[in-house]
């Protein structure tokens, strides 16, 4: 046991009035630990596709934050004794400055940052608890510290990462629209000139993924084609796979090599990546007996990370949100089209 192991601090002695007099340095354990994350994470910039040192691994996304609190508490609890209480805040805001920085340096687009961070806060928060009781009841807290510091780079030189799993997932939403089916089966195949406050309410547009702009139903040589464009020049196309007039229709998706440009969207999110796709969408348009139409949206994707318990869920919110933000477009503009 070191000089400076035995001089830790006990974390149920109360707090000092002299360190409450010097509030900047109780943010130092914070930054550092913060600092520590935004070092590893420049470590880990492998091909987003996959291998050694990606981001996206299970080594990253787990080791990281942990490494994140576990290093605030301990310089922490070298200044002044702490509660658990001040272990789980400390390590969850230094996770939380963490991804800031990541997008401050720009090695992370908003996107994922907004993804992530709440999976990062949680588990910095629990490995701070962690070594709070390791600074209380362990001699050894500083090969602890230097254990932890150690396995992410280990396992990120040795895990190659494997293809993770996929999984496929539907969701369908529905709305009834006061409109008869054909002004609704308009509206679905011509839809232009999309302004902002149509649909900037879904929460994937306000964490950074384009507006879109336009879509539009075309014959081409190949077959029937809805031409998708969005901000940022992404353009893309849903092609016809089945139609019955006024009544349903079905697409999937076809992605050139320009469709979506460098910086357009975060490589951990591009649609058509390694982690995320689009499968198929689908319209069904159902008269009531009233005169008007229940539209019904079914949408099918995939989600491919290596934790997928917590991507699928978030990927099921946005998804979900787009459908009932994109349904009463459509009824907006149906109910006030001219018939």
């Amino acid at each position: 046991m070191t000089t400076q192991d035995q001089e830790l601090p006990k974390l149920e002695v109360p707090e000092d009035d002299g360190a409450r007099k010097m509030p900047f340095s109780r943010w130092l354990p914070v930054l550092f630990g913060a600092g520590i994350g935004l070092a590893l994470r420049l470590v880990f910039s492998g091909d987003p596709a996959g291998g050694r040192f990606t981001a996206m691994s299970w080594v990253f996304i787990y080791l990281a934050p942990a490494l994140v609190g576990a290093v605030t508490v301990y310089f922490a609890e070298r200044q002044v004794p702490r509660t658990l209480g001040y272990c789980f805040r400390a390590g969850a805001v230094a996770n939380l400055l963490f991804v800031l920085g990541t997008l401050a340096v720009l090695i992370e687009g908003l996107i994922c940052a907004v993804i992530i961070v709440p999976l990062f806060m949680v588990l910095g928060g629990l490995a701070g608890m962690l070594m709070g009781f390791v600074c209380r009841k362990l001699i050894w807290p500083r090969a602890t510290l230097y254990s932890l510091t150690a396995l992410p780079l280990a396992l990120g030189a040795l895990v190659d990462a494997a293809p993770p799993p996929r999984e496929i997932e539907r969701i369908e939403r529905s709305i009834v629209i006061a409109a008869p089916p054909s002004a609704v089966w308009q509206q679905i195949h011509d839809a232009r000139d999309i302004r902002p406050e149509e649909v900037q309410q879904g929460w994937m547009y306000r964490i950074g993924v384009p507006l879109p702009q336009s879509g539009v139903t075309q014959d081409t040589e190949h077959g029937r084609v809805r031409k998708i464009t969005m901000g940022k020049q992404i353009h893309f196309e849903q092609v016809e796979q089945e139609r019955q007039e006024n009544r349903h229709v079905r697409w999937t998706y076809r992605f050139d090599k320009d469709s979506i440009p460098a910086g357009a969207l975060d490589d951990h999110v591009m649609i058509g990546g390694h982690y995320f796709d689009l499968i198929d969408t689908a319209y069904t348009l159902t008269p009531t007996v009233d005169g008007a139409t229940r539209l019904d949206i079914n949408m099918g994707y995939r989600v491919s990370t290596d934790f997928n318990w917590y991507a699928r869920p978030v990927a099921s919110l946005l998804i979900g949100n787009f459908e009932d933000v994109i349904l009463k477009f459509y009824a907006h503009r149906a109910e006030r089209a001219p018939r």
